[in-house]
């Protein structure tokens, strides 16, 4: 492994109205790729800002001063205000790492859902790296006896929520990816609760998963799934196994891993993949039904 923890000068970020406006031509000549719904609420995100960022690949991470663009076995750090790269790690394609699926920060570390994708069977673990020197600072193995490919992780109620996809053109056991779970574990790593996704956003998600996971600062929790330009709003239940689909973003990002930036006016960073961009959208406000509960209390500002 090699760490990078001087900075590394880029040019200053300029993005220009033409730019963002490009960018969200593109998301509308995607839009026919999200399905609609008369049951659930439909809206649509606003592009503010976007960053290049050669990391972004799987997902990004956010904090107050920084974001940090996710790849297989990579991690870029970046200042926020103007875009300059600060810090760089590297695990190399031998490695033992081999998808770093997404990350989030975590008081003063990332901590990152990595899995063995796409080698079965299927064994997954949670990272952690510092978030000055982005140098690995633990490791907790989940092992192989689990129900699915872990893609993001949290903290929640003192304890975890876990995301374990399944795709259709991967094994085990003809499980597609409507065995996809969110798992509740104990701060011991011991299982609590578990859901089921719905089935109007498992349609939508086929034949892919849910790569990313956030609670918002309105207690829901927000899901993207594998390339669909969609964030997908979901809450408790009041009875059953099976989350509530409240609403649909329409999104200017092709899915993978994002992260809620709590600082900014309901904010969410994401990535441009094909372009590797870090892209920064402000979302509108979604209404809870009575059939479903928060996942926590929503947040002061």
């Amino acid at each position: 492994m090699s760490i990078m923890a001087g900075r590394v000068v880029v040019p200053k970020l300029l993005v220009s109205g033409c730019a963002l406006a490009a960018i969200a031509a593109g998301a509308s000549d995607r839009s026919h790729l999200t399905a609609t719904s008369t049951d659930q609420a439909e809206l649509r995100a606003t592009l503010v800002r976007s960053y290049p960022a050669d990391e972004a690949d799987q997902g990004v991470a956010v904090d107050d001063l920084h974001f940090y663009a996710i790849d297989n076995h990579t991690i870029g750090k970046y200042r926020k205000d103007d875009g300059e790269k600060l810090a760089f790690w590297e695990g190399g394609k031998n490695g033992p790492l081999r998808h770093l699926n997404s990350c989030l920060v975590a008081g003063r570390q990332l901590m990152c859902a990595h899995s063995n994708y796409p080698a079965v069977p299927m064994a997954s673990s949670i990272e952690w790296f510092d978030t000055q020197t982005l140098q690995p600072a633990a490791s907790h193995s989940l092992g192989i006896d689990l129900p699915g490919s872990l893609t993001w992780v949290l903290p929640w109620n003192g304890g975890y929520l876990a995301c374990f996809a399944h795709y259709d053109h991967r094994p085990p056991e003809n499980l597609d990816h409507r065995h996809t779970v969110l798992i509740h574990y104990d701060d011991r790593w011991r299982r609590q609760a578990g859901w089921m996704f719905p089935e109007a956003v498992l349609q939508r998600l086929a034949p892919y998963s849910v790569s990313g996971g956030a609670l918002g600062d309105d207690g829901l929790l927000y899901v993207m799934g594998h390339d669909r330009p969609a964030l997908y709003v979901l809450g408790l239940p009041a009875q059953g196994s099976v989350l509530v689909h409240i609403a649909t973003i329409a999104i200017g990002a092709e899915g993978q891993a994002f992260a809620w930036d709590y600082g900014g006016e309901r904010t969410i960073y994401a990535i441009d993949r094909r372009r590797h961009r870090v892209l920064v959208f402000q979302l509108p406000a979604v209404d809870l039904p009575a059939q479903a509960r928060r996942f926590a209390e929503p947040r002061q500002r």
